[in-house]
């Protein structure tokens, strides 16, 4: 049977998936370190609550069914079920399954793939890995947790090996305000919404085709040039206030959007600095959030868009009765990978996690080779056995191939776990060692990943 690749769903090599590996662990590690709790939620979801709201249709969500078929033993589900889209509709679901069980500020993580049914293409993919963190808490949710999700975020880009992410910081409320006070939406907010829409697609289609846009959708002239003027502003201080001021506009809600916006950048210039820009362009999530919203991008790539991104949402997660308001952002790994993997912008120092081959000098002897192993491994070195007794030659060339930087020879014909001698097969030292003392360097007990030169 010939085998044919799928595309949309990336699969990666042993090196590649070492740095796959690392991005997961520095992530889950940085949330653990800022108190969030680890979720994982089932992979379906009814169909209905994913066109719901938080939902889209134009996700292209991928059904579920069972291909045995339907008889009396196996009737047919009542519910349909599509496999999630994103980590935020299955949260709030969550959250209001078990509200009664949890603790109040919630603070959770969640690292998990989702699928979402659209033309895969370079950074998009149909079955990819999203890591999660957002604090929900019950009727009110305060602010500075606001100011708090691109801090972490920023913590976690700086442990990775990429370049310089930039977190743009724009809050709901401003350009709500900012238009009502230029007279678009004073008697519908749909205006609003599809000003924003508009808008939105400045990095794609630049300003004069939004200008065009803008009017063909009933602004006035006057009003499209001046929400190209704030969409325009982008500072990495507190100076965006007195350009919007600048402007002309008064509205109430536009002086809560400021406020609160400068409070995150704020808090970004005192805890991270250079991390946060505040950028008036940015939408984000036309369908639910409520207040500040993030995007990231990395420098020199910024064609790719965004990798993480979320914001504020105030009714995402209601029962009818009790709201849970709530604050998230969403880190794209997939999305990442496919751009540092694939533009050589990432390398892992080899492809194994093994530091240490045993040899085994014959097969009657592999016992005593294990028995290295083992005590190596008891002390938390990472170690294979050789796979076969070939010539020590083509055991270190096996060695080599995997990116193993030592061979541990056992000596012939002594009992299990004596002494040995182990070489380093980058310098060709060697020297004789005890498996129940010896250390590699520290830097070799583990591949290491590092940012790479992608010219040739």
């Amino acid at each position: 049977m010939k085998v044919t690749k799928l595309s949309g769903f990336p699969e990666y090599l042993p090196a590649e998936r070492i740095v796959e590996q690392h991005f997961l662990d520095v992530i889950r590690e940085t949330f653990e370190l800022h108190g969030f709790t680890s979720l994982e939620t089932r992979a379906v979801e009814p169909v209905e609550r994913l066109l719901g709201k938080g939902g889209d249709a134009d996700k292209e969500i991928y059904g579920v069914t069972r291909l045995a078929e339907e008889s009396v033993e196996n009737p047919s589900r009542d519910v349909a079920l599509g496999l999630h889209f994103d980590l935020t509709v299955p949260f709030a679901r969550f959250v209001l399954e078990n509200a009664g069980k949890l603790t109040f500020p919630y603070r959770r993580y969640q690292i998990q793939k989702v699928w979402r049914g659209e033309r895969p293409q370079e950074g998009r993919y149909r079955e990819f890995t999203q890591a999660d963190i957002d604090v929900v808490d019950v009727g009110e949710l305060s602010a500075h947790f606001e100011a708090e999700m691109p801090l972490v975020i920023a913590e976690v880009f700086a442990k990775l090996p990429i370049g310089r992410m930039t977190i743009q910081v724009n809050n709901r409320k401003i350009p709500e305000g900012f238009y009502r006070g230029i007279g678009i939406g004073t008697d519908d907010d749909t205006e609003i919404q599809n000003t924003l829409r508009i808008v939105d697609k400045l990095d794609k289609i630049g300003p004069a085709k939004v200008r065009t846009l803008l009017v063909e959708a009933g602004r006035t002239g006057e009003q499209a040039d001046q929400c190209l003027a704030l969409a325009a502003i982008r500072t990495e201080d507190l100076s965006f206030v007195d350009q919007v001021r600048a402007l002309g506009v008064d509205h109430p809600t536009l002086d809560e959007g400021l406020a609160a916006l400068s409070a995150v950048i704020r808090s970004g210039l005192d805890n991270a600095p250079g991390a946060m820009v505040a950028d008036l362009k940015i939408a984000r999530g036309l369908d639910y959030y409520t207040g500040t919203v993030y995007e990231t991008q990395l420098e020199g790539y910024e064609s790719w868009g965004s990798f993480c991104s979320g914001g504020r949402y105030d009714a995402l997660a209601s029962d009818g009765k009790t709201t849970y308001p709530g604050v998230g952002i969403s880190i794209g790994v997939s999305r990442l990978l496919g751009l540092l993997l694939g533009k050589g912008l990432v390398t892992a120092s080899r492809a194994t996690p093994a530091a240490v081959l045993v040899a085994v000098v014959e097969e009657d002897s592999r016992r005593e080779s294990a028995a290295v192993a083992q005590a190596l491994r008891a002390r938390g070195i990472p170690c294979e056995v050789a796979p076969t007794a070939a010539k020590f030659g083509k055991q270190i060339r096996y060695a080599d191939r995997r990116g193993i930087p030592f061979v541990w020879f056992p000596q012939e014909g002594s009992v299990p776990g004596s002494m040995g001698q182990v070489k380093d097969i980058r310098s060709g030292d060697q020297v004789d060692a005890d498996p129940a003392t010896w250390e590699p360097p520290a830097q070799d007990l583990r591949p290491s990943v590092v940012a790479a030169d992608p010219s040739p």
